[in-house]
């Protein structure tokens, strides 16, 4: 029960105002002029003004309201560390325990996680605003805080977060040590078979035992080896670029002289390999209706850069034309087949045979640059299956299908074979045969018969004869396209085919672009989801293990979507890098920026709450002294010691009932006013 004293005016207020004001005007004007009875009609207008006032006790019944103290437990990355985790989570719950106790208390708890893909680190006064939203100022307590002190949105304006005391209890050990690696920048682009550019640097946190530290290079996997770079200064490393499209690279810094975590000893870079210019030599046999399509094909990509070899004239034909107006230049045979043949990205033989007009020697050139590494491409006709078929050079060595010597000539559809509906070649063109659908494109009408000695048939002609033949020789790879019928497709007859697509598809192949690969793992991170794909050859999938950023590890069973290829799902909680296995192949994926905030130091700290904590009131505690008793405190008294936090006693009540009852009923108003006027009367009388 409250008791207070307030006034319900019978006039406005400014009225009675402006008649008090009359009111002394008047007594202190009697009073001047020493008027009898001055101090009397002074009192008869108080008692008019009072009630005119009409004064009111007030009894308020109320109802005490609980203070709102808040408790923000950090699950964000670098609490996963070592026993961060656990220490936090006991020490909430200790406090949770003592603050239950008070029953004037109100808890209200949030914990700080860290979201995959964001780079916002640890949001510790986000999540501190967003449990007091709906909470009065004046029922606020305070905040309890347990962290290990790295906060990235702590205020800076020098304003204080709460009007309450804000407590922090940090989690971990002092003058801790750990070792740091940051791509400071990293090239997007590079060229094909040139380097690319990361400046990165190694830190020592709290330690200046080493001077120089080890950073192995992986590029999709691979070691590239170890380059060694000087603590604590920038360094500049070149890492080769192999192929096109997107490589992975990986930057992993040796454990230095004392290390919390290897979380941020990982790095990983995507730079995309672009091909300057590729290089293609394509060898023609006699003119027919396929060689103007494949020359056009190649010189509309102004990437293209082409050399055509064609022969014209035969050594057996014969006329009387002077040698000297055959040709105006010399072709440079040997400057292309023996001095620059590795310079060449991709060979296409199209509908060539043997004439002698290129010595024997040059098809071992191109076997021996097949070999180490070389792309070729054969476009086979009727001249496959002769005599001077190239097949019978030492080219034979490289190709992938024997010629039977039969010239198969009769209207079919190209069919997709079940090797070639899980190869990335032909896996999916457009029109093509699959679950038990025939083919919609156009008809050939050609088919150069042989048998596949090795590699995939991945198209089939009539009887299920071998029409386009992939193989992997050595370092190098070979195609084999078994008829010279393909520009049909470009010309759109029966409706045509993807000729386009195949042809770009069997280029990327042979120059071993990334996603045309048959044995490929890979993966991406996005929406907090890691997508993992696995294409093969094989009849199943092996199982990915997942290993984390933190160090855990995670087994993702793999679901077949369709022929030779494989996907599964799993959740990317954490920033960092991800690593990928199935035994045989590997794959690597980031979460987040390349350098992300809640990774930058993991150090447990006190410096970064130490002025939030003090425009408040409050204090910053290390859970290693113990955990700090609770104490509740007036305002304006202290908010903390040495071994005890404080949290506001607000007094917040609300009312539940008010009862009114005037202080000068109107009958004792006219009582006083008349006892007043006769006195006044009796005194002016005298």
């Amino acid at each position: 029960m409250s008791y207070s004293i307030d006034i319900a005016p019978h006039v406005p207020l400014a009225v009675l105002w402006i008649l008090l004001a009359a009111s002394m005007a008047l007594t202190i004007w009697l009073s001047i002029i020493r008027a009898r009875g001055a101090w009397a009609r002074g009192l008869a207008l108080i008692v008019v003004l009072a009630a005119l006032a009409n004064p009111l006790m007030v009894r308020e019944t109320r109802e005490p309201l609980s203070d709102v103290v808040a408790l923000i437990v950090d699950h964000s990355q670098s609490m996963t560390i070592r026993d961060r985790l656990a220490l936090a989570d006991k020490a909430a719950a200790e406090l949770k325990k003592k603050l239950r106790a008070d029953k004037s208390l109100e808890i209200r708890e949030a914990d700080v996680v860290t979201r995959s893909g964001d780079d916002a680190g640890t949001q510790v006064f986000a999540a501190l605003g967003g449990a007091l939203a709906d909470v009065p100022p004046d029922r606020i307590a305070g905040a309890v805080v347990v962290t290990d002190g790295e906060v990235h949105d702590a205020p800076q304006n020098g304003k204080p977060a709460l009007h309450s005391p804000l407590q922090a209890i940090i989690v971990g050990q002092r003058n801790e040590r750990d070792r740091k690696l940051t791509v400071l920048s990293a090239s997007r682009f590079s060229i094909v078979g040139q380097d690319a550019d990361i400046a990165l640097q190694v830190d020592d946190y709290g330690s200046n035992e080493q001077t120089a530290a080890d950073v192995t290079v992986r590029v999709d996997g691979v070691d590239t080896g170890t380059r060694v770079v000087e603590v604590g200064k920038p360094a500049r490393i070149k890492v080769p670029i192999a192929h096109g499209g997107e490589n992975v690279i990986e930057l992993e810094a040796k454990p230095g002289p004392a290390e919390l975590t290897l979380q941020n000893n990982r790095a990983v870079v995507a730079v995309s390999g672009v091909r300057d210019r590729l290089r293609v030599l394509l060898v023609s046999g006699e003119p027919h209706a396929g060689e103007r399509v494949w020359r056009t094909l190649l010189k509309a990509d102004p990437s293209v850069d082409l050399v055509h070899f064609t022969i014209l004239r035969p050594p057996d034909k014969q006329d009387s034309t002077p040698i000297e107006e055959l040709s105006l230049i010399a072709f440079p045979t040997r400057e292309l087949f023996a001095e620059k043949l590795n310079s060449f990205d991709l060979i296409v033989f199209d509908r060539y045979r043997e004439r002698g007009i290129l010595p024997l020697i040059y098809f071992v050139n191109i076997a021996r640059y097949v070999e180490g590494g070389g792309a070729l491409l054969v476009s086979s006709g009727p001249e496959y299956a002769s005599p001077m078929s190239i097949y019978r050079t030492p080219l034979s060595a490289v190709l992938p299908a024997q010629p039977t010597g039969d010239v198969i000539a009769q209207g079919f559809k190209p069919t997709v074979t079940d090797a070639g509906l899980a190869h990335p070649v032909t896996r999916g063109l457009a029109g093509g045969n699959s679950e038990g659908k025939p083919p919609s494109w156009g008809r050939w009408f050609r088919l150069i018969g042989a048998n596949k000695v090795s590699g995939e048939t991945v198209m089939s002609g009539p009887s299920d004869k071998p029409l386009l033949v992939l193989d992997r020789v050595k370092d190098g790879r070979v195609a084999e396209l078994l008829s010279d019928q393909a520009w049909l497709w470009a010309r759109g007859y029966e409706g045509g085919g993807p000729q386009a697509e195949l042809l770009r598809r069997l280029a990327h192949w042979l120059m071993k672009e990334p996603e045309l690969e048959e044995e490929r793992l890979s993966a991406t991170i996005a929406g907090g989801e890691i997508a993992i794909e696995r294409r093969t050859m094989a009849p199943s999938a092996q199982p990915i293990t997942v290993t984390f950023p933190s160090g855990k590890e995670k087994v993702v069973p793999l679901t077949k979507t369709e022929p030779g290829l494989w996907r599964g799902t799993a959740q990317a909680d954490e920033l960092g890098l991800y690593r990928m296995t199935d035994g045989t192949l590997n794959a690597v994926a980031a979460a987040g920026p390349l350098n992300p905030k809640e990774v930058a130091d993991m150090r447990a700290t006190d410096s970064i709450l130490a002025e939030p904590t003090r425009l408040t009131g409050g204090s910053v505690h290390w859970l290693v002294d113990g955990l700090p008793d609770i104490r509740r405190v007036d305002r304006g008294s202290g908010t903390f010691g040495s071994d005890w936090i404080g949290l506001a006693r607000n007094g917040a009540y609300r009312v539940t009932a008010v009862e009114q009852e005037a202080l000068l009923p109107p009958w004792l108003a006219l009582v006083l006013l008349l006892g007043m006027l006769l006195l006044a009367w009796r005194v002016e009388g005298r």
